[in-house]
C-alpha cells in the first residue's frame, strides 16, 4: 500500500485543484443512434441493432428526445446552448466498442460555459463552473474472466456484452475547481450530489448510481499554493458513488501529497477506485486529446436546435432542486441539519408528499425519518421501496391528531401497514387499537390501580404530584396501552 501523508499536513502544504467529468445514462426508450432497446441488464447481446455494433453498410440517426435531454441538463447548468453544433469521432480500438471509435462530441458541444452552485453541509454554497456538456454513446460491457478484481490483468479470456453499447450519455465537465481547500472532498461529492438531484428533477435519468446510470471521473491535482500553476493530475475512472468520490478526492491529495514530498513527481494516468481497500491503484498512462484523432463525424448532420424550442424547454423546467430545499426548509420550518439528514435519506420527496396528503411537516419528518427509516435499514432498501405511502403516513398523523392513536398505538398501526394489512384506519380497526374512549372501562382501570397501589394514593394525597405516573402505568397495562393517559390523569386527580 502507498505512504501516505496525513490529511490536515496535506491541506497545510498543498493546494488540491479538482476536476470532475459526470456521465449520466439518458433515460430514453431507445439508444442514441439506433431504434435498439434502451433498458438495464437483459440477456448479452439481445437488445442491439447494426448500428450498436458498427455492421458495415449501418448508419446512425440522432435520437431527437436524448438531444432534447441533453439541453434540458445545460439549461439547468445556467450554459449556452449551441446554435450549431456537430457529433465527432473518438477513435480508440477497445473490445466494448466494436466499431472502434465513440461517437461523441469535440470541438463543438451541445451546451457549454455554465455552473452549478453547490450546497454543503454546513449551508455554505460553492459555485463549480462548467466547461462544457456534450453528447456521446456509451460503450459495451467487458468481463475479464480470471483477472484479480474483474480487471483484464491476469485475466484468461473476457467477455463483452453490447447491451449498453449505443446507449445515450450526457457528459458534463468542469473547469478546474479552484478554492475548496481542505473542503475538497466534499466540495467534490456534494457536486455530484446536486448533479444526481437535478437530473432526476428534471426527468432525464432514473440516476441510479448503484446501476451505473451515474458515474464520475476523478481528476485531482495539487500545487504549492493558490497562485502556483496547476500540478500533474491524476483521473480515477468511473466512481459511482458519493461516498467514493469523497474519499477517492481524499486518498489521492494524501497519496500525491507524499510523492511530491518525497522528491518524485506524480504520473499523468488514470487510475482505478478500490472499495474494499479504499485506494486507488495505476491503470494506464493517460491520453491527451491529440491521441484520439478526433474529426468530424461524417454520417450525421449537425445538431441546430431553433431558439424557439430552448426557449420552450427552459420554461419547461421544474423548480431545481436546491431552490426547492430551500424554500421547503423554510415552509417547514426545519434547520439547516434537519433538513441535510432528510436530502441525505432521500426522504423530501416523500415527505412533501406526505405534507400534500395532510401531515404536518413535523409529523412527516418524524415518521420518515424515524420509523419508516429503521424499517429502510433493517430490511436493506430503499426508503422510497418501503411499503408505506405518504398517504398512509398522512392518515397516520391524522388518526393521531383526532386523538383515536397514541404515539405507542400509531406505532403499531405502522406495523401493520408496513406488515400490508390495509390503511392506518383499518389496521387500527381490525386490531382493536384506538384509544379507549368508554369512560366505564376507563374508569375501571383507574379504580383498580388505585386499589393495588395504597401508598402511591397516600402520596398522591399529600401533594406530591410527580407519583401519579406509578399509576399510569398500570392504568395503560390493564388497556393494552390504549387509555388516554391525559383522561386518565384527569380521573385520578378528580378521584382524589
Amino acid at each position: 500500500m502507498a505512504k501516505l501523508m496525513a490529511y490536515d499536513e496535506v491541506v497545510k502544504r498543498y493546494d488540491p485543484v479538482l476536476g470532475l467529468e459526470v456521465h449520466v445514462e439518458l433515460g430514453t426508450e431507445t439508444k442514441m443512434f439506433d431504434a435498439a432497446q434502451n433498458a438495464a441488464g437483459g440477456e448479452p447481446n439481445t437488445r442491439l441493432q447494426p448500428v450498436s455494433v458498427g455492421l458495415p453498410g449501418s448508419l446512425p440517426v440522432a435520437n431527437m428526445k436524448a438531444v432534447e435531454y441533453a439541453i434540458k441538463i445545460g439549461l439547468a447548468l445556467n450554459c449556452t446552448i449551441a446554435k450549431s453544433c456537430r457529433f465527432a469521432r473518438k477513435n480508440y480500438f477497445y473490445p466494448d466498442l466494436a466499431k472502434a471509435y465513440q461517437i461523441s462530441q469535440f470541438d463543438e458541444p451541445i451546451a457549454a460555459d455554465g455552473y452549478l452552485d453547490v450546497e454543503l453541509e454546513d449551508g455554505e454554497t460553492f459555485r463549480v463552473l462548467i466547461e462544457r456538456a456534450h453528447m456521446e454513446e456509451d460503450a459495451g460491457k467487458n468481463t475479464h474472466v480470471g483477472g484479480a478484481e474483474g480487471r483484464i490483468h491476469g485475466a484468461d479470456y473476457s467477455l463483452v456484452d453490447y447491451n449498453r453499447a449505443g446507449v445515450p450519455l450526457v457528459e458534463i465537465v468542469t473547469r478546474p475547481i479552484e478554492g475548496a481547500g481542505e473542503r475538497a472532498p466534499e466540495v467534490a461529492a456534494a457536486y455530484v450530489r446536486a448533479l444526481r438531484d437535478i437530473f432526476v428533477a428534471i426527468g432525464v435519468s432514473e440516476a441510479r448510481m448503484e446501476r451505473g446510470n451515474v458515474r464520475a471521473d476523478v481528476n485531482v491535482s495539487l500545487r504549492e499554493g493558490a497562485d502556483a500553476p496547476f500540478g500533474t493530475r491524476t483521473e480515477t475512472k468511473n466512481v459511482n458513488s458519493f461516498r467514493a468520490i469523497e474519499r477517492t478526492v481524499r486518498y489521492e491529495m494524501r497519496r500525491q501529497a507524499q510523492v511530491l514530498a518525497s522528491g518524485e513527481t506524480v504520473t499523468q494516468e488514470t487510475r482505478h477506485w478500490h472499495e474494499d481497500t479504499s485506494t486507488t491503484s495505476s491503470g494506464r498512462v493517460k491520453s491527451d486529446a491529440d491521441d484520439y484523432r478526433y474529426f468530424p463525424e461524417p454520417d450525421l448532420v449537425p445538431v441546430a436546435p431553433s431558439r424557439e424550442w430552448v426557449e420552450q424547454l427552459r420554461e419547461s423546467l421544474p423548480e431545481l432542486p436546491i431552490a426547492r430545499r430551500r424554500r421547503l426548509r423554510e415552509e417547514y420550518g426545519y434547520s439547516t441539519e434537519e433538513m441535510r439528514d432528510v436530502v441525505n435519506a432521500g426522504a423530501l420527496d416523500l415527505i412533501e408528499a406526505s405534507v400534500v396528503a395532510g401531515a404536518t411537516p413535523a409529523a412527516a419528518r418524524k415518521w420518515w425519518m424515524g420509523e419508516l427509516s429503521r424499517y429502510a435499514k433493517e430490511n436493506e432498501c430503499a426508503l422510497i421501496d418501503v411499503p408505506a405511502t405518504p398517504a398512509q403516513v398522512a392518515e397516520l398523523s391524522g388518526l393521531v391528531d383526532e386523538g383515536k392513536l397514541n404515539d405507542k398505538l400509531a406505532r403499531q398501526v405502522l406495523e401493520g401497514v408496513l406488515a400490508g394489512e390495509g390503511d392506518p384506519r383499518s389496521v387500527m380497526d381490525k386490531r382493536g387499537l384506538e384509544i379507549v374512549r368508554d369512560d366505564s372501562v376507563l374508569e375501571a382501570a383507574v379504580d383498580e390501580a388505585m386499589a393495588a397501589h395504597p401508598d402511591v394514593v397516600e402520596k398522591l394525597r399529600a401533594g406530591k404530584m410527580k407519583a401519579i405516573g406509578a399509576l399510569i402505568g398500570p392504568i395503560m397495562k390493564a388497556t393494552r396501552g390504549q387509555a388516554d393517559a391525559a383522561a386518565a390523569r384527569e380521573m385520578i386527580i378528580s378521584k382524589l
